[in-house]
């Protein structure tokens, strides 16, 4: 308790502005709990950057820990990068905040004497890791919390493939970013004079013609310009470059919906600006019904995950979750390659390893290898950064709504994600069929399976606690049965010399009938995410059976 407090003390004391000073000073008379929560720690720089509430403290989003943490990838950066002048790009979503701290970002790279690409505006998370190898960039730094709701803000770290850091850089940078103790280390100078660069239009341009050209069937475009869509951006970067994407497709159908076409980081019309969630979608599919349209697409704020909604045999708008989206497109573009003739050797699919095994049935059946990586798609990025010389990625997902195909972009991109539905809802279109009726073609060649993603929100202190014995319980007294069938393999990932994947807080259990059951703290919020997985014809009474065993 002394230590909050006297980490609290020195904030009143030291060199900070006068603003922040009163509002802690208002946290502690008026908010006991949470002037502790924001004191008791220092705000976690994981191997994925930060991420966190926003507010005064130590344990928050705030300037002076972006600082904090700009002037340790500073410093790795000048003691790593054999380059004369180093250069690191920067972009930001529609999230309070972002701006100032993308600012605060670029002011102290360039008061490091790095320089600095920064876009003049909002621009998604993909078009980031496109701009890095665009740029010839060491780095690059995206300001999002991706899908968090409105009190959070984050700071994600690329590397100069494009993708987010892996081993052994992330660590190292922690490393630094750990050293930079006090807000007096960090080098809060005037931007030097040249030192930052603006980015917009003419990388939209070539971003959107690199990641267009992914697209397969143009003739089905045109003869099914007219299919209706719904796009919400859910008030995030999605609004400037999905729609356009469309409209150079040559759909002439796409309704938005207003209320949510604005950028605004309080998001105003959702809960959770997550199209995950069913709610999130709610009013873009009362604008289908409306409209008639076919097809609900939305993207979360920094643009790199889709969720879809599509009509069912009755007519009925159904959401989709993100293992089917990811096994629609995996089988629409290793089917329309294969038709195309471009599906040869060296050709590679990559999946989590809590997403479905429906995509590697279907890969299987093309003859085309599956890689299996931890969750997060800065993993599938390592694999295609792995392979660059001697393969090709066709294409990658997760369940968590991310998709990705071709090279330009190492990360999940909705607007190509958006981009490759429109294309296959028309290939789907020219052989009779929709979406959803594409849907039931894969299940019935490869059989039936479904997931679901069940999560407990323990906040604070005490919830990281809570979460943490949860895990220890289910690594001491595993299950020995799931849905009544026998456990045969256990996967314990923090034991990297048997799963061959790097060290994560991750339990795998699978069973005799197929059914498989993965659970691990989020690494982003306060959560312990379950993740199920059931075969057979049942599937669907089975995850109801797997969340009464597993989530009391």
């Amino acid at each position: 308790m002394e230590d909050y407090k006297q980490k609290a003390a020195s904030w009143l004391e030291g060199d900070f502005d006068q603003e922040t000073k009163m509002k802690v000073l208002e946290l502690r008379n008026n908010d006991p709990a949470g002037f502790e929560d924001a004191f008791y720690k220092n705000l976690e720089f994981g191997t994925g950057g930060l991420r966190g509430i926003m507010g005064v403290g130590t344990n928050r989003m705030n300037k002076y820990t972006v600082g904090m943490a700009t002037q340790g990838l500073a410093n790795y950066i000048l003691r790593h990068c054999s380059d004369p002048d180093p250069r690191v790009c920067i972009s930001y979503d529609s999230r309070n905040n972002s701006k100032e701290f993308a600012r605060i970002t670029a002011d102290v790279l360039s008061a490091n004497g790095i320089h600095v690409f920064i876009f003049e505006n909002i621009r998604p998370t993909p078009e980031l890791s496109y701009a890095i190898r665009l740029k010839g960039a060491v780095a690059g730094v995206m300001v999002t919390a991706s899908h968090n709701p409105k009190e959070y803000n984050g700071y994600k770290v690329f590397w100069s493939d494009g993708g987010q850091i892996t081993a052994p850089v992330d660590k190292e940078i922690v490393a630094e970013v750990a050293a930079v103790q006090d807000p007096s280390l960090v080098r809060f100078g005037s931007v030097r004079p040249g030192a930052v660069e603006m980015m917009g239009a003419e990388v939209d341009e070539e971003y959107l013609r690199d990641i267009l050209s992914l697209t397969l069937s143009p003739d089905s475009r045109a003869r099914h310009a007219d299919i209706k869509f719904v796009y919400t951006p859910l008030h995030g970067c999605g609004v400037r470059l999905v729609p356009e994407c469309l409209a150079r497709l040559g759909f002439t159908n796409v309704y938005h919906v207003p209320e949510q076409d604005f950028s605004d980081g309080n998001f105003p019309t959702v809960v959770s600006p997550n199209p995950e969630e069913p709610s999130a979608l709610k009013m873009a599919v009362e604008r289908a019904e409306q409209t008639g349209a076919d097809i609900v697409m939305a993207t979360d704020p920094d643009a790199d995950r889709m969720g879809i909604a599509v009509r069912d045999a009755e007519g009925r708008m159904v959401l989709l979750n993100g293992n089917q989206t990811a096994s629609i497109l995996t089988y629409y573009i290793l089917t329309r390659r294969a038709e195309l003739g471009t599906l040869g050797a060296g050709k590679y699919v990559v999946k989590t390893i809590v997403t479905t095994e429906l995509i590697a049935d279907i890969c299987a059946s093309f003859g085309v290898p599956v890689y299996n990586v931890l969750t997060g798609f800065k993993y599938i990025a390592e694999v295609v950064k792995r392979h660059e010389a001697d393969g090709e990625f066709v294409c990658g997902g997760e369940e968590s709504y991310g998709f990705n195909a071709g090279q330009f972009v190492r990360d999940t991109d909705a607007q190509l994600a958006c981009s490759l539905i429109a294309d296959c809802a028309a290939w789907a279109a020219d052989r009779g069929l929709s979406l959803w009726g594409l849907l039931q073609e894969i299940y019935a060649r490869y059989g039936y399976r479904k997931e679901s993603l069940v999560y407990l929100v323990r906040k604070g202190k005490d919830g990281a606690e809570e979460i943490a014995r949860m895990m220890e319980d289910l690594r001491s007294c595993p299950p020995a049965e799931i849905c009544g069938s026998r456990v045969v393999r256990t996967v314990d990932y923090l034991e990297p010399e048997k799963t061959g994947q790097p060290s994560s807080n991750v339990l795998q259990f699978f069973s005799e009938a197929g059914d498989v059951v993965s659970v691990r703290p989020s690494g982003t919020e306060p959560k312990i995410k379950f993740y199920f997985g059931a075969k057979g014809a049942d599937a669907d009474a089975k995850l109801e059976a797997l969340k009464a065993q597993f989530v009391q």
